[in-house]
């Protein structure tokens, strides 16, 4: 849902930055509100039929959409700012304040792309920074960001890493640029927090050279920071498994299982679970006997009985199942997946 979020804020913002402003007259004011609002619920209804037909999904949580627009006036004032507005109201902001901004726009959701094509990007936003006599100063690459603030003022270091690389890969395409700027903006607080270092362009060819394709897996790596926390890949993944039998892992009532389904109610979700551990470092399924209580409800529900509609009838990987009292409780934030393992040979 916060990258769907995420998406929905992005879009509107393109929307307003490409809006047709011929005709309008300069002092009409009046305006903003509603029409970002009208694109948000237009890209939040666009998002939310894709997001209901994703197989692997947790719960549209229709109770955000205060939120997305909360983040979208974030993004519009730093738009303000940018134009040196910063303290007028939306219901302020006139037509020649918002062609004044289009003006300032050089690029909105431009592809980055090295000459080689080994290296690419797409920006949210290409800034004209201009002084007052309207003369050039800098290019400034804006990336709207919707997540967390940086904790101290500081980026995290992928975000620092993705700035720098935005503004390299643009100066590497552009060899008689003005100077280039990098700036992710934080809708939540409305802060512009700058990317500074030198060139990453080299460590970034040096990352390409070792993706390319091979036929030999990659060594597991199992761990706190792989495997403790949330992995698209845990249901193919016996590594994990048996790092967890082996005692690895936190003590946190949020747990990846394998289980046996023994027997389910379809009418409260409710069902009987038989725990499972790694047979082998293959992750063929061990039935331990030990059986507790599950009850599924909402997404949870919902995706396990799709599954057992398409004819499955082995274990379950269940994601992130809340355990407490001998209990366990798989709600929309779980995955629930069919137990595949995929071997490394």
């Amino acid at each position: 849902m916060a990258a769907s979020l995420g998406t929905i804020v992005h879009a509107s913002i393109e929307d307003l930055l490409q809006m047709d402003l011929s005709g309008r007259d300069d002092l009409e004011i009046g305006w903003l509100g509603s029409t970002g609002e009208k694109f948000l619920r237009q890209r939040w209804e666009e998002e939310k039929e894709i997001f209901h037909n994703t197989p692997r999904r947790p719960k549209w949580k229709e109770e955000d959409f205060p939120k997305a627009k909360r983040q979208q006036r974030g993004a519009i004032r730093m738009l303000l700012r940018f134009i040196d507005s910063p303290e007028i109201s939306n219901d302020k902001v006139s037509i020649a304040h918002w062609r004044k901004l289009h003006s300032r726009v050089i690029a909105v959701e431009g592809e980055l792309r090295t000459a080689d094509d080994r290296l690419m990007g797409r920006l949210d936003m290409l800034l004209a920074d201009v002084d007052e006599k309207g003369n050039l100063r800098s290019w400034v690459v804006a990336d709207l960001k919707t997540g967390r603030v940086p904790e101290g003022g500081i980026l995290k270091p992928e975000v620092h890493r993705q700035l720098l690389l935005y503004r390299d890969i643009l100066g590497s395409n552009n060899q008689n640029a003005p100077p280039i700027r990098a700036e992710g903006w934080y809708t939540d607080d409305a802060g512009i927090y700058t990317a500074e270092g030198d060139s990453v362009m080299e460590a970034a060819l040096k990352a390409w050279e070792a993706t390319k394709p091979s036929e030999t897996p990659l060594e597991a790596t199992p761990g706190e920071k792989s495997c403790g926390g949330f992995c698209d890949w845990k249901a193919w993944c016996p590594h994990w498994w048996n790092w967890r039998a082996k005692g690895g892992g936190s003590n946190s009532d949020f747990k990846d299982i394998v289980v046996l389904l023994q027997h389910y109610d379809s009418v409260s979700g409710g069902g009987v679970a038989e725990m499972c551990e790694p047979a082998d470092e293959s992750g063929r399924v061990l039935p331990t006997g030990l059986q507790m209580a599950i009850n599924f409800d909402n997404r949870g529900k919902e995706a396990l009985e799709e599954l057992l509609e398409s004819g499955h009838k082995g274990p379950l990987f269940i994601g992130s199942a809340m355990m407490k009292r001998g209990t366990c409780r798989v709600g929309h934030w779980c995955d629930v997946l069919a137990w595949s393992p995929i071997p490394d040979a």
